[in-house]
């Protein structure tokens, strides 16, 4: 990733066609989005305003009152959209779905490559169990974290198992049920739901106080279980009041690891959002009942230093949109443009009240700089990161050049790779990196047309014949070609791709790599290029042909899930995707279908009767002779749009 720094610009000219100025002066007094597109029809930028006329029409006035940024936009933008809602909180709404949809270059990207874990409480099962996920869903579970930590969450974890004895396996639980008991039961970490050891009631009681624990809210619960305790030794149940104080003292020593960062005692999250000519970072803090109980940062695509009061808004927007909690407080370091809408559509996605502050001093603005110091360090530790990975990139480029006496510096380097299981399904990936990082809008994949068989060689021609014709007749999207190709295989493979660069008359250097020993092959040597194992040249070369690997892996995979869940009626012409599982659903089987008369097939939810009387012959045709696939005429129309280019190629959707 190449960090870019922010540039002033002082003049934009604005261009304003006849058809923008007729759809500005269509545009309605009504609240809802806007989007703005390029002459291409790409959306630029999705905006929501109470008033669109007014506030669309204020983009193409006077350009001195506007930042450089919308600068900018306005030059680009030939044409527009606009939805209409019916309050500026659902305008809110459709403008978080818009940007997760479209990804507009001009609005803030909240880009998480990162996913912490969260503990996961599965309310949807009878006798709640906790788990560790990656995403937090809204499924009526309950949701903890993030955990940036995840020893801090695998020691919460344990407590929560040790004090509240809750299930760990991943059985199917009803009450009264009678299974056997597993070891976690015999060591004290679980209850026996399994086999009735404990009353549905109960549990959910020691589910409640475990949630109480995760939220930080440990007070009641320590007071509770110490009545538990003195009752038990009053009664002379010394083993009961060991275990109880044992729980106890592993809740305080969990407790005393979170640092006290409030007096007031109340949920918060700390929003902070700092920026230097080059990067944007937000940092969000969680404070549970008084406690600092983790923290989380982002960093941002599209915010710009003189504009962080709506990047800070939009932030707000996407971050929220999926968070599994809102807190009853939330502490910003800048005051965004929509405060109270915001603070509206935050009380009806708690289900309760929210209050959005700006402090400006005493204990939350202290809270707010400690998150922007937190966000700076941060920044720096990437920028630490960004230079070292740079570093290494060159060393690598420098090292391959030297190591294998290429002509040009490997700045562009494509791999290629077979996927296949026995011949079926068999696909090429070729995967391109750019100074030493993937460049992932410039993947491709490749189905086999004219391949049969498990035939890697030829399939490797064929991915390379046909990214290779494509650039020489001119495609844009193939016309820049590599200082370097990696061919995952050893000799044969490497031989193969070098006849498709002879037959079209193609020079560019060419290796390969040979996975077992890390061999490396050059065209005309019949010994390869062993590179140290230490070497930064290596390490480049593995990462390449690994993620070759790994992107023909999932498209192959794809394939033959696809393959996999094919029936017969996706044969029938009118019969797509909403037709067959409404069939299913109502019949059951195909056996159930055959017997249905037209009548019935007709009755079904989105059918009608010419398509059920389609499907009734289908249904009822002879089976074809052997070697023969049974169609029915007129062909299947299918109204989806193809992932690809009608040429076989896919683009990577990442």
């Amino acid at each position: 990733m190449h960090l870019v720094p922010y540039a002033v610009v002082t003049d934009v000219p604005v261009e304003l066609t006849p058809s923008l100025r007729q759809q500005l002066d269509q545009v309605p007094d009504q609240t809802g989005c806007y989007l703005f597109k390029d002459s291409d029809g790409q959306v630029l930028y999705v905006g929501k305003a109470e008033n669109l006329r007014s506030r669309i029409r204020s983009y193409f006035q006077d350009s001195a009152t506007h930042s450089p940024r919308i600068r900018i936009l306005v030059s680009r933008v030939r044409s527009l959209e606009v939805m209409v809602t019916h309050s500026p909180v659902e305008a809110l709404l459709l403008e978080c779905n818009l940007i997760k949809r479209f990804k507009p270059y001009f609005n803030v990207q909240l880009r998480d490559d990162k996913h912490y874990p969260y503990i996961c409480l599965t309310m949807n099962e009878p006798f709640p169990r906790p788990i560790i996920v990656r995403r937090a869903q809204k499924d009526g579970n309950r949701y903890f974290g993030p955990y940036t930590s995840s020893w801090a969450m695998r020691q919460a974890l344990r407590v929560i198992r040790q004090v509240f004895q809750l299930r760990g396996c991943s059985r199917q639980i009803e009450e009264g049920d009678r299974q056997k008991l597993c070891l976690d039961y015999h060591l004290g970490l679980c209850s026996g739901p399994c086999a009735s050891m404990i009353s549905r009631a109960v549990y959910l009681k020691a589910v409640d106080e475990a949630t109480d624990l995760l939220q930080g809210k440990a007070g009641h619960v320590l007071k509770a279980l110490q009545a538990e305790m003195m009752t038990a030794a009053e009664n002379l149940q010394f083993e009961r009041a060991v275990r109880l104080r044992d729980q106890i003292a592993a809740i305080r020593a969990a407790v005393e690891r979170q640092r006290v960062v409030s007096n007031d005692l109340e949920d918060q999250d700390v929003l902070a959002l700092v920026s230097d000519q080059f990067q944007t970072c937000a940092l969000v803090m969680f404070v549970r009942g008084g406690r600092l109980v983790g923290q989380e940062h982002y960093f941002l695509e599209g915010a710009y230093p003189e504009d962080l009061p709506t990047a800070m808004q939009q932030f707000v927007q996407q971050y929220y949109e999926r968070a599994p909690q809102v807190p009853g407080q939330v502490l910003l370091s800048h005051t965004i443009p929509d405060l109270a809408l915001v603070e509206s559509w935050l009380r009806e996605r708690r289900g309760g009240r929210v209050r959005i502050l700006v402090p400006q001093r005493g204990e939350k603005r202290q809270l707010l700089e400690m998150a922007e110091k937190n966000a700076f360090v941060r920044m720096e530790e990437r920028r630490s990161h960004l230079a070292s990975d740079q570093a290494k990139a060159e060393e690598a480029m420098l090292e391959l050049q030297e190591a294998l006496a290429l002509p040009n510096l490997p700045y562009r380097i494509e791999g290629f790779d077979v996927s296949h299981f026995q011949g079926a399904e068999s696909v090429a990936a070729m995967v391109v990196f750019e100074a030493g990082q993937p460049k992932k809008t410039d993947y491709r994949r490749f189905k086999m047309r004219s391949v049969e068989g498990p035939n890697d060689f030829a399939s490797i021609q064929e991915a390379l014949r046909r990214r290779l014709q494509r650039a020489i007749d001119g495609d844009p999207k193939f016309a820049e070609l590599p200082d370097l190709l990696l061919i995952d295989g050893g000799k044969g493979q490497l031989n193969a791709a070098l006849e498709v660069t002879r037959e079209l008359a193609v020079e560019i250097p060419a290796i390969g790599l040979a996975k077992q020993f890390e061999e490396v092959y050059l065209p005309g040597q019949s010994n390869p290029v062993i590179l140290p194992r230490s070497s930064q040249a290596l390490f480049l070369l593995q990462r390449l042909r690994d993620e070759a690997h790994r992107f023909g892996l999932a498209y192959h995979r794809q394939l033959r899930g696809k393959r996999a869940t094919h029936s017969a009626l996706d044969e029938i012409a009118g019969i797509g995707r909403k037709r067959r599982d409404a069939l299913l659903r109502h019949f059951g089987s195909v056996e159930a279908l055959r017997c249905a008369s037209p009548e019935e097939l007709a009755s079904v939810p989105g059918m009608t009767w010419p398509v059920a009387e389609r499907v009734h012959h289908f249904l009822h045709q002879p089976a074809p002779p052997p070697g023969e696939v049974q169609t029915l005429h007129p062909p299947r129309v299918t109204a989806r749009r193809p992932q690809g280019n009608g040429r076989g190629e896919q683009r990577c959707g990442c």
